[in-house]
């Protein structure tokens, strides 16, 4: 009696070892493939949403500061209408500088604003959206990017751009700037905007809020190929 307790016991042991085994195997794929799965495909920039090159404005004569005055005939990109603001913003011209036409601010006499408006969208700044823009700063002369909501209102990031003297092309990304309203007749800041919607937004640019100093070496900003990479928001 006591030897067929024995086997009982040896057999319900056996049992058990095998019991669990098999409890293992089933849960061990379960395992790898939490320990193994693919992780989340990185988060992609949004494609190419346009591209402006400018060009000069018909123009009779030799070129001169006042002939050469931005109009809206100086954007190439049929999509696109450009935007100036500023007391001083109408002596903005389009110049020639390295091969490239590009806008120059050196004779507003107030700051001034630059920026470029979608006719068919809203872009979505959130993100990876980046802009990209060649642009000259001289005389320690400083940019910052500047955008138009979706409800009016103008406002200004923190993230100071200067290229001493070079053109460089640049990138903004708009992610992690604090945000001031803008007067866009003074193109002045005022008060602290918190949480405003990137997602919807009319007009993107750049703004210098110092005035220029003329010819030569002076403080002055000059605004070249620019691109923007963002969603489209259908108006």
């Amino acid at each position: 009696m006591l030897r067929a307790w024995y086997i009982g016991r040896t057999l319900a042991v056996f049992g058990l070892a095998i019991w669990s085994s098999a409890a293992f195997a089933q849960q061990a794929p379960a395992g790898r493939g939490r320990a193994g799965a693919a992780p989340p495909p990185p988060a992609a920039r949004p494609p190419l949403l346009f591209k402006e090159e400018w060009r000069e404005p018909p123009y009779q004569g030799e070129r001169d500061d006042v002939n050469q005055r931005f109009t809206p005939s100086v954007v190439t990109n049929d999509r696109l209408e450009a935007k100036l603001y500023g007391p001083d913003a109408h002596v903005i011209r389009a110049a020639q500088h390295e091969g490239r036409i590009d806008l120059w601010t050196g004779l507003a006499t107030s700051p001034v604003a630059v920026t470029l408006r979608d006719k068919r969208n809203y872009v979505d700044l959130t993100g990876l959206a980046r802009l990209r823009w060649m642009v000259r700063t001289n005389a320690i002369h400083t940019l910052y990017p500047v955008v138009k909501l979706a409800d009016g209102t103008m406002i200004v990031g923190n993230r100071g751009i200067s290229t001493d003297g070079e053109f460089l092309q640049v990138e903004v990304a708009f992610g992690g700037m604090k945000w001031f309203k803008l007067d866009p007749a003074k193109v002045v800041v005022t008060s602290e905007v918190l949480n405003p919607n990137l997602g919807k937004v009319d007009e993107v640019g750049l703004v210098t809020l110092a005035p220029a100093g003329g010819h030569g070496i002076a403080g002055s900003a000059n605004f070249s190929t620019v691109e923007l990479f963002a969603k489209a928001v259908p108006r």
